[in-house]
């Protein structure tokens, strides 16, 4: 069963992020860039979802999502989405 967390975004509808075939995440954009603000998740097919969000420090974003996933995934099949409470506001979700 997949699983989702129901991720909230500034002045925007709540995002669905899968918790599905995640190989990674790591902080900044797809190329590293913007370690402070960005954070991305690898998937296993090769797309990525990045997360613009107020600045952290080090890990925080990436440990607060991974953390997030990891309950998501232990919770019953039934219970789809997981309701994610970021480190930081998320202003913005890019999927490629």
């Amino acid at each position: 069963m997949d699983k989702f967390l129901d991720t909230p975004v500034d002045n925007q509808s709540n995002m669905l992020i899968s918790c599905t075939t995640v190989i990674a995440v790591k902080v900044g954009d797809a190329s590293g860039a913007d370690p402070t603000i960005k954070t991305t998740i690898l998937y296993n097919s090769g797309n990525t979802v990045t997360l613009t969000h107020g600045t952290v420090s080090a890990n925080e974003m990436r440990d607060s999502i991974q953390d997030a996933m990891e309950e998501a995934l232990k919770t019953s099949w039934t219970d789809v989405a997981f309701a994610y409470v970021p480190a930081k506001a998320i202003t913005a979700v890019s999927v490629a």
